[in-house]
This record gives structure tokens, C-alpha cells and sequence, in this order.
């Protein structure tokens, strides 16, 4: 479906469970850890946002078997959480999260480096990526056109010549996990579609130390960079104002 403008009450719920969502991922990126499995961060975020009243909106979304998504190092997205996944000093980690409240669904994603990251390129992906969200949102406004978002997100990568994942997307979000249109992470100003204020959309930029190609692992779900390259990954889910556009999955 395609996304639609969002009621007053649709947009509270929103704020909410985006709220949680944020709550959530700052508490993983504190309590991250060298040693520390995946399973756990996963376990750690169920407990926590049960807490806040919150439920999971990937457990169990086309089969997903956990409430998180961790992606280590050449995993870009997707990563499936295991006890036996154990995270080492200086990993890009990158922790996707999705929240329903009052049957109104964001999505978000932050990446961190677990301990001290000795590689200052690992750092620079992680900072730029995220920067590239930030430039994205900017770009954003009543009117905006999907190319708009993704040109602005493409000139911080392409800036660092970094590989810009182009087989997976930002998306509209809120009645559905993912509703239309895609939002890529690359574009050219003045093309696709065109948004309006009060739609909700994730933005997601995906951005690799190597090669803009992935493929699939044999678990069906973690999604690798081709040539193994690091990888980093940010989202916010939005609403789309008259004149820019609000972050949703924040505790501000």
C-alpha cells in the first residue's frame, strides 16, 4: 500500500512508539560490549521495550525469528541474533528496530563500533552514514520528490567514495512495516514520486567501504556486501511537514 497522510491520532501513536524505538536503540548502544552475543542485544531490547509498553514489529515479520535485526562488520542488514555470535573488539555493528504502538509502526537503525575501533576508516563509514541520514531528512519537505531524498543522501557518500547499497531502500512506514513508495539512498533531484505533508517515511542509507553490490547468506535473511567490505547502516523513521520534516523515532 501506499503510504497515506496520517490522522492527528495516527501521528501521536507514531511519535510514541517511535519514542520507544529510540529509547531502545541508545539503551543497546550504551550497554554494547566486546563479548557480548547478538542474542543478547536482542534479548535486551525485547525486555526493554516490553517494559515501555511497546511491541516488536519484526518478530515474526515474513518469518523473521527475532525482535532485532544485528548486522556485524560485512553484514549490511538483516542479521538473524545468535548466542554463538559473539561480538569482538572494534566490530561495526549495526542494531535495526522496528516498534508498534496503538497498531502504528516506525523503524529505525543506528551502527556503533563495539569498544575502541584501532581502524579510522571503520569510523569515518559509521560517521558519514550517519551524516547522510542527516542530509536526507534535510532534503525533506511538503512536495518533496523520493529522487530529492536520495540525491541528498548519495552527495555525503559519494563525497567518501563509498559504496551506496542500491538493492535495498528507505520505504513508507506506519500502517505497514513497509508500504510505498521505496525511497532509494541515490538519485537525481526532480524525479519520483512526490510526497506530501503528513506521510511517514523510513529513510535508510546503507553505505559500504567497498563495493555498492550484496548478496544473501545461507541463512535466508542476513544480507552481505559482495567483496566483504565493511558496511553501516542508519535510519530514522519521519513525518513530512509543510516546511521539513519531524523525527519520530527520537526521545526528544
Amino acid at each position: 500500500m501506499m503510504t497515506e497522510v496520517k490522522t492527528p491520532a495516527e501521528i501521536a501513536a507514531m511519535r510514541e512508539s517511535g519514542r520507544m524505538l529510540a529509547t531502545v536503540l541508545e539503551k543497546l548502544r550504551v550497554q554494547l560490549e566486546p563479548g557480548m552475543s547478538t542474542k543478547h542485544l536482542a534479548d535486551l531490547a525485547a525486555n526493554e521495550l516490553r517494559s515501555l509498553g511497546g511491541k516488536p514489529a519484526f518478530l515474526g515479520y515474513q518469518g523473521f525469528p527475532d525482535v532485532l535485526c544485528v548486522s556485524v562488520n560485512d553484514e549490511v542488514v538483516h542479521g538473524i541474533p545468535r548466542a554463538n555470535r559473539i561480538i569482538q573488539e572494534g566490530d561495526i555493528v549495526s542494531m535495526d528496530f522496528g516498534v508498534i504502538y496503538k497498531d502504528m509502526i516506525t523503524d529505525g537503525a543506528i551502527s556503533t563500533i563495539a569498544g575502541r575501533s584501532k581502524n579510522p576508516q571503520y569510523q569515518q563509514l559509521v560517521f558519514a552514514t550517519e551524516e547522510s541520514l542527516k542530509a536526507g531528512i534535510v532534503a525533506v519537505h511538503d512536495g518533496v520528490r523520493t529522487g530529492d531524498i536520495g540525491a541528498a543522501v548519495q552527495a555525503v557518500l559519494d563525497a567518501h567514495k563509498y559504496g551506496i547499497v542500491r538493492d535495498l531502500v528507505g520505504h513508507g512506514v506506519g500502517h505497514q512495516l513497509h508500504e510505498e513508495p521505496n525511497v532509494p539512498n541515490y538519485g537525481k533531484k526532480g524525479t519520483g514520486t512526490q510526497l506530501q505533508a503528513g506521510m511517514t517515511i523510513a529513510i535508510e542509507p546503507m553505505a559500504t567501504l567497498g563495493t555498492h553490490e550484496v548478496l544473501m547468506a545461507q541463512d535466508g535473511w542476513t544480507i552481505l556486501t559482495a567483496d566483504g567490505s565493511m558496511a553501516a547502516h542508519f535510519e530514522h523513521t519521519i513525518l513530512i511537514t509543510a516546511d521539513g520534516a519531524e523525527i519520530l523515532t527520537t526521545t526528544a
